[in-house]
């Protein structure tokens, strides 16, 4: 694979502390992006800034909470005037929370929200500008399998990523109808190994009925991707500027799913949870 759509150009990745964030800063570091990276969780972040340096390229880092639209349209200027430009931007940081409609705390719900919805939304609105300016830019957007079809215990979850997808799709179509040199990916990954599931927030009840070692560990058994083969097919996908992009086997099975009659897979998705209850 040529690294020439990434070479000498400049990223600004966020949650790029652990997991895909992380696997994405590498890889591009590894084909000579320059990168602006960013995350909550400051030992991840200094962490991965330490795995990217001594490649040869420029990485500059920031401690950010992407709900705070001022502070990621700060970042955003900072990293052109640290950098002269801004040419990838990776909308990655995510947060899980299990919980039922009904129990669910409207305050988890809220933050889930925030960063993964709006925490895309401000990342989007903020590069974009900077993106047209250089005339050479791709917003890639992570949504899941999550936003392709919808999942007991996931409403918030889904309710974000179905936005994602949606938010995604419609910019798409307004940079084709005016183009400006700047395009865009919605990302769907399947299981990827990272700590996501580890660090959800779980209503009480629903923790009380997971498997043995908790939800992480159900994740775990069920993750099918490796961090860095995920980040490898995002970067293929911007490379071929797809519109969306499914990353993992069980992704791929998840998006044929999600074309059959709902009445079908949600029967199935049922019959399932009463079981595991």
């Amino acid at each position: 694979m040529s690294d020439e759509r990434f070479n000498d150009k400049v990223a600004a990745v966020t949650g790029a502390g652990s997991g895909i964030g992380r696997a994405l800063a590498k890889e591009l570091a590894r084909r000579g992006c320059h990168l602006a990276l960013s995350d909550v969780n400051e030992v991840g972040l200094a962490e991965t800034v330490a795995a990217c340096e001594g490649r040869g390229v420029k990485v500059t880092s920031q401690l950010l909470d992407v709900a705070d639209r001022k502070a990621v349209f700060k970042w955003a200027d900072s990293v052109v005037e640290d950098h002269g430009r801004v040419n990838l931007v990776f909308n990655n940081a995510g947060v899980a929370l299990g919980a039922t409609v009904e129990t669910m705390d409207i305050a988890d719900f809220e933050w889930l929200m925030g960063v993964n919805f709006w925490g895309v939304v401000h990342g989007t609105q903020a590069f974009l500008p900077h993106l047209k300016e250089a005339r050479d830019g791709h917003i890639v957007n992570i949504s899941s399998i999550f936003g392709l079809i919808s999942i007991p215990t996931q409403s918030a979850y889904n309710a974000a990523k179905f936005g994602v997808r949606g938010f995604t799709d419609a910019l798409r179509m307004e940079l084709e109808i005016d183009p400006c040199g700047v395009s865009c990916t919605t990302i769907h990954p399947g299981g990827v190994r990272t700590n996501i599931a580890r660090s959800a927030r779980v209503d009480a009840a629903l923790a009380s009925k997971a498997a043995p070692g908790g939800v992480g560990a159900e994740f775990d058994r069920i993750a099918m991707t490796t961090p860095a083969k995920a980040a490898r097919q995002i970067l293929a996908a911007v490379e071929r500027d797809r519109r969306r992009a499914l990353i993992g086997p069980d992704a791929k099975l998840v998006d044929f799913i999600s074309r059959l009659p709902a009445a079908f897979y949600q029967t199935i998705l049922v019959a399932g949870a009463k079981r595991r209850m």
